[in-house]
């Protein structure tokens, strides 16, 4: 299923060839390590590493009776040697092998999403830049708060996602481990010098210590922090829906000559594309549960983790660097418009133009409770006045707030009309964007 959202480089990484191909590496560095260390001759280390192949087909049609994936994968590339096969596979145990492979393909997948993300941020950060002093409304709990700046949501999505590569950078190093300790990890059969250096070879660092397996603990930080990850990117997706919808208009996916948007209504531009990611986003944070239940196993190890990351490890790369890519090129088109952002900030009439109202009145020597009674009782009109139809505007461009506030004589006793007028300007607001951006992007602007 997951097959429809693969990019061909992740696709490959996860591929049977590529899985195989990754166990015949960590064979032949074994057989380099032990060939170093002197335990296996010259010529038959040089036909190993030159001459040992796999055939997949052979190995579905030796496993369809052994019953042993490992054991199926070793029996063909045996056939493809002579009497120097002995040596493949010495001393270690299947997890071995399979673990440190494994180690190769989340390390090589796990490059290509920082990498993907790191292109995410860097998209964000122009559209940051193109932005940045584009007014429009802010909200919290879907109603008008104060004017903000679409550069400053940008900003806010570009710092959440260094979060997230700070953390994925930091989990690569978590997982590119390997281990050759053996059957129980005892290193009994295996130096402790032939681990390192295999390990080094592969561009690993050896497990401090293991039991049969690599502790899964490592892959379950794994799975969190693209979980993590998705959260955030369902995050700006449901942000793109919010702004796209028909009332508030302000934002919309870029919509190709050619495309339908619905069966039915011809007239149709629906955000599919962040729809889409949103779905997506929730499959990668499905897998993080299973992954911690893997931590727990039996003693040294059982097998309940293998079927379950047969399924989360391709899954979860392939989701995840199709998703980073559907988003980042979401936002590189993503079509803003200004005029109906500010035509929002002004849609209710100067309400949001309130706190700065209240904040001046202590100044005067009046309590807040008294400040907020003053504020409040114009706000109510307004709200009255905008149920019936009334506009927002007058013929001048006065707002229906300031026009109640200048007829506060109240209020204009207290501060004056041109104090008034004073925070009804846009650029209050404003201040203090260079400022945060230069906390977010530091000289990169």
């Amino acid at each position: 299923m997951v097959e429809r959202y693969a990019r061909s480089e992740m696709k490959n990484l996860w591929s049977m060839e590529a899985k195989y191909s990754a166990w015949l590496e960590v064979e032949k560095a074994l057989v380099r390590g032990w060939n170093r260390l002197g335990l296996i001759p010259d010529s038959d280390c040089e036909k190993i590493c030159k001459n040992a192949k796999f055939d997949i087909a052979r190995i579905d049609e030796i496993e369809a009776v052994t019953k042993h994936d490992l054991i199926a994968f070793t029996t063909s590339v045996a056939e493809s040697l002579g009497e120097e096969s002995r040596w493949v596979h010495y001393g270690i145990t299947s997890s071995d092998c399979i673990d440190t492979a494994v180690a190769l393909q989340m390390r090589d997948s796990l490059k290509i999403i920082i990498q993907d993300l790191q292109d995410l941020r860097e998209v964000i950060k122009n559209r940051a830049i193109e932005h940045k002093y584009t007014l429009m409304v802010g909200r919290s709990h879907g109603i008008h708060g104060e004017p903000i700046t679409f550069g400053l949501v940008l900003a806010i999505w570009y710092d959440e996602l260094r979060r997230h590569l700070n953390a994925l950078e930091s989990t690569l190093e978590v997982i590119s481990v390997g281990q050759l300790s053996g059957a129980m990890g005892n290193l009994a059969h295996t130096p402790m010098e032939l681990e390192e250096l295999v390990c080094k070879e592969l561009g690993l660092k050896p497990a401090p210590v293991s039991n049969q397996v690599i502790q899964r603990d490592r892959y379950a930080r794994l799975m969190s922090d693209l979980a993590l990850l998705a959260s955030s990117c369902e995050k700006i997706a449901i942000e793109v829906r919010h702004l796209q919808r028909t009332e508030v208009y302000e934002a919309e996916e870029y919509f190709e000559s050619g495309q339908k948007g619905s069966s039915a209504m011809p007239h149709k531009r629906n955000p599919v594309l962040s729809e889409n990611i949103t779905g997506l986003c929730r499959m990668i944070r499905s897998y993080a549960l299973p992954a911690m239940e893997n931590v727990a196993l039996w003693h040294e190890r059982d097998i309940s983790h293998s079927s379950v990351e047969r399924f989360i490890l391709p899954d979860s790369f392939i989701t995840t660097d199709f998703m980073l890519h559907r988003l980042k090129g979401l936002l590189e088109k993503l079509v803003v418009y200004p005029k109906n952002m500010l035509k929002n900030l002004n849609l209710t009439g100067g309400l949001v133009f309130s706190q700065r109202i209240l904040l001046e009145l202590p100044k005067q020597g009046i309590s807040r409770e008294d400040a907020y009674k003053i504020v409040q009782r114009n706000a109510m009109k307004v709200w009255g006045d905008l149920q019936e139809g009334k506009s927002a505007l007058n013929d001048k461009g006065e707002s229906l707030y300031l026009q109640y506030l200048l007829a506060d004589s109240e209020l204009v006793g207290l501060i004056g009309e041109e104090a008034i007028r004073e925070c009804f300007e846009f650029s209050y607001y404003t201040k203090n964007v260079d400022a945060i951006f230069q906390r977010v992007f530091g000289n990169k602007i």
